[in-house]
């Protein structure tokens, strides 16, 4: 049965959506090019605020770069230490306003551990310790409290060991422990923006391509059927992310690939903190190995140019993984090899061309642009920022087409799943908590609403992912395909052996959803 609630996404109801769209005789207010964080969040400020919201994607919620990240909501730290002090003030803020407010469920304390090797000489160490106590100091002017972020501190080795068992030990003085946010999974987030949009009247509609959009009119082509239709807006916003010179010719863009690797979390030991490591000659960057869902860490990562067309799907280089090999294994007792590599991804920052320097060094702030004809591009930016950055754009188109909208709400707005208060939260005891992680209060209801069959079966052996979790992919979270299901709402499609014994479950739950 096809759930009801305003903030399911399913198939019936984006056809009944699109029916109602072109057969509209008035415009929208808004409509929304691109279905990443950004576009999401954009498509979440507006709809709170009483707009008529229509967000458009040619293919599916989070399918470029949002589902690419390092899974961080980075503090501003290394923002701070290249002078960008306004990103790194903003980024502290909104990384408090997601563990504290809107998204507590999806974002939790990630402890990060810089090992006191040899190799780091006394200078090198004191720019760490100094770093991390620049890191107190936003936390607290950000007012996130301690018990959410807490503040940094000197462990012994025999502490260093422990959280990540595969450290080199000879000469190993301790370490330097922080803390950070940590998402469970991009991906995830921006589904819950964008259902937490829908929950609010936005219309969210994947596999719908725009084409011939100016600032008051866009084409919509339907994917899946071929019909198309033009919509009129109040105003038209273009949020593609790395794609954005393709819908807008003027705006040029010069993207940078980020690459991590992906290992079985036992071949580093099962660690429960982020093993942060310099890279050799650089002041300010480093490569982390990451705890993550699933029995995984990820081991990112790089910043390199990525000239040429944007593709689909980015591949990392040869030359990538090999530098993300040498340097973790500066710190490690026992090497990995890239026979330990299980999966590897790559994603395309949209930074704005400034023409000048290393693309570690451009600027990842946004820009809000007003082509000729009048459409609106937000570009560049960074994933912790996104929430502000549709506030930005919101109240930029606002005052440009001098809509009628209330004021922005999103710096308190829980987002599905986040709970309203403790005791809801207390709730959850007793369930699954790789189910918890990825639903938040909404945990209960994926196992409840579910009417296939063994619904607490795991979709396969060694996969913490159950047959529920796949329905309500279909029935709530706007998933049309199996690669919606594997790729996006789970992640087990970046491990291509898990992908291949998962594939035919999600096959049969898409078979199953009314079309």
């Amino acid at each position: 049965m096809t759930p009801s609630h305003p903030a399911a996404l399913h198939r019936s109801r984006r056809a009944s959506e699109l029916t109602a769209l072109a057969d509209a005789t008035t415009p929208v207010d808004v409509v929304v090019i691109g279905g990443g964080i950004t576009g999401a969040g954009i498509a979440l400020d507006a709809a709170t605020r009483g707009l008529h919201t229509v967000l458009v994607e040619s293919r599916d919620l989070a399918f470029g770069t949002s589902r690419w990240s390092s899974k961080l909501v980075h503090g501003g730290l290394r923002y701070l230490a290249t002078g960008n002090v306004g990103i790194a003030r903003r980024s502290s803020v909104e990384r408090g306003i997601l563990m504290t407010r809107t998204a507590p469920h999806l974002v939790r304390a990630l402890p990060q551990l810089v090992p006191l090797l040899p190799s780091m000489g006394r200078f090198e160490r004191g720019l760490v310790r100094t770093g991390f106590l620049a890191g107190d100091a936003l936390r607290i002017a950000a007012r996130t409290p301690s018990t959410v972020l807490p503040r940094s501190r000197r462990v012994d080795a025999a502490t260093v060991a422990d959280m990540s068992p595969t450290v080199r030990r000879d000469g190993l003085d301790g370490g330097y422990l922080a803390h950070d946010g940590q998402l469970v999974d991009d991906a995830r987030l921006v589904v819950a923006v964008a259902r937490t949009a829908a929950r609010y009247g936005a219309k969210i509609l994947t596999r719908v391509r725009a084409s011939d959009a100016t600032g008051t009119s866009v084409r919509l082509t339907d994917e899946l059927s071929g019909e198309s239709f033009e919509l009129g807006a109040r105003t038209v916003i273009n949020a593609t992310g790395v794609w954005a010179g393709e819908v807008d010719e003027s705006i040029s863009l010069r993207p940078s690939r980020g690459t991590h690797l992906v290992f079985d979390a036992a071949t580093f030991g099962n660690p429960t903190a982020a093993l942060t490591v310099p890279i050799p000659g650089e002041t300010n960057r480093f490569v982390f190995v990451m705890p993550e869902q699933l029995g995984r860490v990820y081991l990112g990562l790089t910043d390199e140019e990525a000239p040429g067309p944007v593709p689909d799907v980015p591949t990392p280089t040869d030359s990538e993984i090999g530098f993300l090999l040498d340097t973790i294994n500066t710190a490690l007792a026992t090497e990995v090899t890239r026979a330990d590599v299980t999966g590897a991804f790559a994603g395309l920052r949209p930074l704005i061309d400034t023409g000048e320097g290393h693309t570690a060094d451009v600027s990842r702030d946004h820009a809000v642009l007003e082509a000729p004809s009048g459409l609106i591009s937000v570009v560049g930016g960074k994933l912790t920022e996104y929430r502000y950055m549709a506030e930005d754009t919101l109240d930029r188109a606002i005052a440009l087409r001098g809509l009628d909208a209330r004021a922005c709400r999103t710096r308190s707005l829980p987002l599905v799943g986040a709970p309203a208060h403790a005791a809801e939260a207390r709730s959850l005891a007793g369930l699954p908590a790789s189910l918890v992680a990825r639903y938040g209060t909404e945990a209960r209801t994926v196992l409840e609403s579910a009417t296939c069959e063994r619904p607490d079966e795991r979709v396969a052996d060694g996969i913490d992912v159950t047959r529920a979790e796949f329905e309500f992919a279909v029935t709530d979270e706007g998933a049309l395909d199996a690669s919606d299901i594997l790729d996006r709402r789970t992640r087990i499609g970046l491990v291509a052996a898990d992908r291949a014994r998962a594939e035919e479950v999600a096959a049969e739950f898409v078979a199953a959803s009314p079309r």
